[in-house]
């Protein structure tokens, strides 16, 4: 689709399209910048060192094996960026191998802070004699019993090593034998139902130890074992020992399925978590001082060519184990605690059915309170009144006051429909426990729609009422997932409406997802992967007529990634045609601001902080005042335009609008967590000038979760339709 305006087609190229693998780890280095950042508690420092260790992990789950394989078919490069396989993977293995040590580098400097606080992490070496001791009896008691050490000979081979499994390689020889003697290959797998972060000091309570020292010490299990190695081999003597890691690819493809359509959706989860555990090596982490001849032992049998993909790592080996220290229960080293708060318009005691008629509800989570939400589907599940519930759900969670209110309502006789996505990457096996517990309710559930490779990432809810000759929907439409445990650390926007045209389109949409009616339309709902894009695309073109007829015209998109391609040619068509453009943009995008002629006329923000940003808000001046505003759960991406069932539906109500203007409004004037992306692609977090005000967003929201009290003209009358 080709913009129907003044300005040209922008092509895209190395010149002005950013690789995406590239900005990935660029905004791995924004969140290493927080757990860098002495004005941050030390121990939520430690938690965004370990967020970075984490992500690492999924980016080489995810990310790395496709290129490798490309690479290994010779296959050419498809992306606006220029670069070939080779390339990227050189670019990853370079930057990331800095990444790693520069996270390592920052953990030692936490690491001795936290000392001051009584918070070691300490080894075997450091321990006396009398902990040493009773810590080898803890090691006999709970760790022994469960190790199988591994030996590698011609009559046993070497044991398929798990993805991000920790382990110990040890090379032996015989008490009585030469230097001669052939050394012994043994491989140990740390067990992973062990805390791999081992809290010494209680280790050492649960002994009845009189002698405890003050504060909190940790050691890594893995260290514990290998000092404990002399158990595991009595007649062998300990040459060395070194723990590795490995990291697979993960990424499951479900493309297959559409020639299987005939198998069970379930089963084909359950199918591929297993073969999950077996997709080739992208990454060997090692320590760095490791001996040539152990690591020449670990590539050789891991079947690793190409030394790009050992990473030497000075301490321990992956730091998202890290995040059980985090938890500590000392305030003063950690944000201070929140307490949600409930929106004015649900603080009355009545049921939530009556206040969502008097007018719609927006929550901004976690500065408002996910409880409404969980009462919503509490209420609709015992309400007489309630004849039905239909659901989508993603990531669902472990415990899930949700799925239980959904099982409660079919025990009282509501009919109840959920869409569970079943194919929620990393959460499939959750989200498989809770089908089979809805479905053996009675439930009614569905696993997508008849594209089986299209994921249902929406997040609707639909409670069909009979008030009395008629039957009324409430509606909930929001950003994030029904989960709320990261309703707590997420920021996302919901919406309650019962508005008569929004209830219609949820009806179709979920006629859509549950039978076979490919020509849905909408009237409100912007619903991928049919209309979402050629919407977004349609709006753009709109602020560029604007903007080409003299008229005011300003886009902000706030999402949390960016790099579909006829987005991004569009927003330059924006920006060389005078449309003034916002981006928000939390994780990668491959957008390049600053180019002369080009994109002069956008700004790009990152914000990072304390809470993870994952709302979704589209804004569009031009656009008529109905139109003008939408929130949803897609993402700029094209798995989320092409390949998902997305839902983004419009802002209708005038108040509602006003207080979305002020989350744009707030986070737009961020001048504490805001980093910038300069003319060079790269972001440099915002500093504060002599006369300007602290602004930090988040601050701000959790003392009013609707953000500054007073916007700038053009948005504050906006919000009534009215254009400057």
């Amino acid at each position: 689709m080709n913009s129907r305006t003044k300005t040209g087609v922008i092509q895209l190229s190395p010149e002005n399209y950013l690789n995406r693998e590239a900005a990935t780890l660029a905004f791995q280095r924004r969140v290493l910048a927080l757990a860098q950042d002495a004005e941050i508690p030390l121990l939520e420092r430690v938690k965004f060192a370990s967020i970075v260790g984490s992500n690492l992990d999924e980016f080489f789950m995810v990310r790395v094996g496709t290129y490798q394989q490309r690479q290994n078919l010779g296959l050419a490069n498809t992306r606006p960026d220029g670069l070939f396989p080779e390339q990227v993977l050189a670019h990853i293995s370079e930057e990331a191998g800095a990444i790693i040590q520069e996270l390592r580098a920052t953990l030692n400097e936490i690491f001795v802070d936290l000392a001051k606080y009584d918070i070691q992490l300490i080894t075997p070496a450091a321990l006396d004699e009398e902990t040493t001791v009773l810590l080898r009896s803890y090691f006999q008691e709970e760790v022994f019993p469960v190790l199988t050490p591994l030996a590698v000979d011609h009559a046993r081979p070497f044991p398929f090593i798990s993805n991000l499994s920790m382990n110990l390689g040890v090379l032996l020889r015989h008490d009585d034998g030469d230097d001669d003697e052939p050394l012994q290959f043994v491989r140990i797998k740390v067990p992973p139902f062990i805390p791999r972060l081992l809290d010494v000091n209680e280790i050492l309570r649960r002994q009845d130890h009189p002698n405890i020292p003050p504060g909190y010490r940790y050691l890594w299990l893995e260290d514990l074992i290998a000092n404990n190695l002399d158990q595991l081999f009595p007649g062998m003597k300990i040459v060395e020992h070194y723990p590795f890691r490995v990291v697979r690819n993960t990424d499951i493809d479900y493309e297959y399925e559409r020639e299987e359509s005939e198998l069970n959706i379930s089963n084909i989860i359950e199918a591929s978590l297993l073969e999950r555990r077996f997709g080739s090596i992208t990454r060997l982490g090692v320590p760095s001082d490791i001996s040539e001849s152990m690591l020449a032992r670990l590539r050789s049998d891991l079947q690793i060519d190409n030394v790009r993909d050992v990473y030497y790592i000075n301490g321990a080996l992956g730091s998202a184990s890290l995040h059980d220290m985090t938890t500590l229960d000392l305030p003063e080293l950690r944000y201070p605690p929140h307490t949600p708060r409930i929106a004015e318009s649900l603080q009355e005691q009545t049921q939530l059915f009556d206040t969502i008629r008097r007018g719609d509800i927006l929550l901004f989570h976690p500065y408002d309170s996910f409880t409404p939400v969980e009462d919503f589907f509490r209420q609709a599940a015992v309400d007489p009144q309630v004849v039905a519930i239909k659901t989508t759900l993603y990531r669902v969670g472990n415990n899930s006051p949700v799925v239980q209110a959904l099982m409660d309502a079919r025990d009282n006789d509501k009919q109840v429909s959920v869409l569970v996505e079943l194919k929620a990457r990393f959460d499939e096996e959750n989200n498989l426990i809770w089908t089979r517990a809805l479905e053996n309710k009675g439930v009614h559930v569905i696993y997508g729609v008849e594209e089986l490779p299209v994921k249902t990432h929406s997040k609707v809810t639909m409670v069909v009422r009979r008030e009395g000759n008629l039957l009324r929907r409430y509606i909930h439409l929001s950003s994030g997932n029904y989960n709320s445990s990261t309703a707590r650390i997420y920021s996302d926007i919901g919406l309650f409406t019962c508005h008569q045209g929004l209830a219609e389109d949820v009806s179709r949409l979920f006629n859509r997802l549950t039978g076979f009616a490919p020509s849905t339309q909408y009237q409100h709902l912007w619903v991928a992967p049919e209309y979402l894009l050629p919407a977004l695309l349609e709006r753009i073109d709109g602020e560029i007529a604007a903007a080409e007829s003299g008229k005011p015209a300003y886009i902000i998109l706030k999402a949390n990634q960016l790099e579909e391609d006829r987005i991004i040619e569009r927003l330059y068509q924006a920006s060389a045609a005078g449309v003034k453009v916002d981006l928000i943009i939390r994780g990668f995008s491959t957008l390049k601001c600053g180019i002369p002629k080009l994109s002069e006329n956008i700004r790009q923000i990152s914000i990072l902080g304390r809470f993870l940003e994952h709302s979704r808000i589209f804004y569009f001046h031009s656009a008529p005042a109905d139109q003008r505003i939408y929130i949803g759960s897609a993402d700029l991406m094209r798995r989320n335009l092409y390949n998902r069932v997305e839902t983004v539906f419009p802002i209708l109500d005038t108040n509602v609008q006003q207080q979305v203007l002020r989350i744009l409004a707030t986070q737009m004037a961020d001048n504490t967590l805001a980093w910038e992306m300069g003319a060079d692609g790269n972001f440099q977090r915002r500093q504060l000038q002599e006369s300007e005000e602290a602004v930090n967003s988040q601050d701000i929201f959790l003392r009013n979760s609707s953000g500054l009290d007073q916007l700038p003209r053009f948005l504050a009358e906006t919000g009534n339709g009215i254009h400057p």
